[in-house]
């Protein structure tokens, strides 16, 4: 029998105060840390030459704390964000019923106004600009301190100005703040009497619910196959993912899992009985897909419950544990990081340059074509390679529609005039809605009427660039003029000419009869 050697037992023996003793300097570290930040702030609050705040120099001094984490996704949220926060991932909202966002040089605008809404109600149009609420110039503000501004409690007033390119005079609007609920399913179509088509915009309180119907009244329509269209779907809440996913899962198999730091793993499994456990499956995905829609793809690809089919997605996979305050503040805090059945990690590593923006650690290679890091390799169940390093990557990578060379070259040169180019397009539509059928077309007469009222407005658009986009053109009066006439459901089925990664998915439902023919098909399109 070997006997230890006396240098392994001193090992052992040191081990201990070794491992002691860098707790007690980090301890000591931490004291000394937060001595050193009490009496910055005490000489900050009594001596700095100006008054101060103490208040708000707390509260600075807490956000800088929290951004000194390098986490884009942690933050201290003031009262009146938590109430934002709570409200908005609810799906429910006392507002006014229109989405907004930033446009450079132009200020914060409509892009969607939502039907049977306070601002339907009041005839606001996308591409109007928002220039004041209440007594105040927005002039300056971000879209998030817009939009605290205008939600609130449902039934209370707020009044707003807004600028409309063409109308000379600011327009004047008050609204009465109403319960917006922002559908997570806004509509399910049938393709050939065959597929069915779902687009899940979010994740919110809601929307295994409405899934679950959609899913339903398409498969008593005699679908047999669905298109599960999760791009652009930012995620939302935990617990419907998980519920989602069960609709398509086997009770007992795993979801997803959850590690964190000095914490047991969480495993998530489906526990109910799915409604659709062998209806052919296929997952739409791009580089907008994040967080929750990433555990659906992800639970469903490795179950080789669902081919997915597009672009990677964000790679936003992490938790995110709110802590309620003194004060009604809370911390929403990165607590752990999410993982897919098969071990796959779904966040993608990202720092924090020095000019503030983040960027992805390890570039993704596998649709560039680009030398990079090599991707790990996980398994399916049924042993389909399927690949880690954060994110969901398709089983068949298709790229979105591309601009052609002159529709870029038009797009370039009135970028500066997208306004006013967005809501003269907009006003044209409004007026055409009234006089076709559900099967119109784009008359060459339409882009020449078009091409004169940007004439009119002096917007100075170069006759031959204009004619070189007539493709995009005539698309763009297509989408605009179908939606306001009869709705988004009309306006998707038009574009699906214009969208290669529904069609791939369409065409491998067609040909597919089964779960395991859609990856036949996918494996014989990778060969080619």
């Amino acid at each position: 029998m070997m006997r230890p050697s006396r240098r392994a037992a001193l090992a052992g023996v040191v081990l201990v105060p070794v491992i002691a003793g860098a707790f007690v300097a980090q301890e000591r570290a931490a004291r000394e840390g937060g001595r050193l930040f009490a009496q910055v702030l005490d000489l900050v609050s009594a001596r700095f030459v100006d008054s101060v705040n103490a208040a708000e120099l707390y509260e600075k001094a807490a956000r800088g704390l929290v951004t000194q984490l390098q986490d884009p996704y942690s933050e201290l949220m003031s009262p009146r964000q938590l109430t934002q926060f709570n409200t908005t991932t609810a799906g429910r909202y006392g507002g006014l019923g229109m989405r907004i966002e930033e446009q450079p040089g132009k200020g914060v605008t409509i892009v969607t106004v939502f039907p049977n809404t306070p601002a339907e109600a009041a005839g606001i149009r996308e591409g109007d600009v928002i220039v004041g609420i209440d007594t105040l110039s927005v002039r300056g503000w971000n879209s998030r301190r817009v939009a605290d501004s205008l939600t609130g409690t449902p039934g209370t007033r707020v009044n707003v100005t807004f600028a409309r390119p063409g109308v000379p005079e600011p327009i004047k609007a008050t609204f009465t703040r109403a319960l917006i609920r922002v559908p997570a399913v806004p509509y399910a179509i049938m393709f050939d009497g065959k597929v069915g088509y779902i687009p899940l915009q979010g994740f919110n309180e809601t929307s295994t619910s409405e899934l679950a119907r959609a899913v339903m009244s398409l498969q008593s329509q005699g679908a047999r196959g669905l298109v599960l269209d999760l791009r652009g779907n930012p995620g939302g809440f935990l617990d419907q993912s998980l519920s989602i996913s069960n609709l398509f899962l086997k009770e007992g198999q795993e979801i997803a899992s959850v590690r964190g730091r000095n914490v047991e793993p969480q495993h998530y499994y489906a526990r109910e009985k799915p409604i659709a456990p062998t209806l052919p499956l296929v997952i739409l995905t791009d580089q907008f897909s994040a967080s929750a829609s990433e555990i659906v793809a992800g639970a469903l690809q490795d179950h080789d419950r669902a081919v997915i089919v597009g672009t990677t997605s964000f790679g936003k996979g992490l938790v995110q544990t709110v802590f309620n305050l003194d004060g009604g503040y809370a911390l929403k805090m990165t607590t752990g990081k999410w993982y897919t059945p098969s071990g796959r990690s779904i966040q993608k590593e990202r720092r924090l340059t020095e000019d503030g923006t983040w960027v992805e650690v390890d570039h993704d290679s596998l649709e560039s074509g680009e030398p990079g890091a090599q991707r790990p390799v996980f398994r399916s169940d049924a042993g389909r390679v399927v690949y880690g390093g954060g994110a969901v990557t398709p089983d068949l990578i298709v790229r979105a529609d591309t601009f052609t060379t002159a529709e870029q070259e038009f797009r370039k040169a009135t970028a500066s005039r997208q306004q006013e180019i967005y809501v003269t397009l907009y006003d044209y539509a409004y007026e055409l809605k009234g006089r076709i059928t559900p099967d119109f077309t784009v008359p060459p007469a339409w882009r020449e009427e078009l091409f004169r009222r940007f004439e009119a407005k002096g917007l100075g658009i170069d006759r031959a660039l204009y004619d070189g986009a007539a493709r995009y053109i005539d698309r763009e009066l297509e989408i605009r003029v179908a939606r306001l006439a009869f709705g988004d459901s009309t306006a998707r089925r038009r574009t699906v000419d214009d969208d290669p990664q529904l069609q791939k998915a369409l065409e491998l439902l067609r040909r597919g009869q089964t779960q395991q023919d859609l990856f036949a098909l996918v494996t014989a399109s990778a060969r080619r």
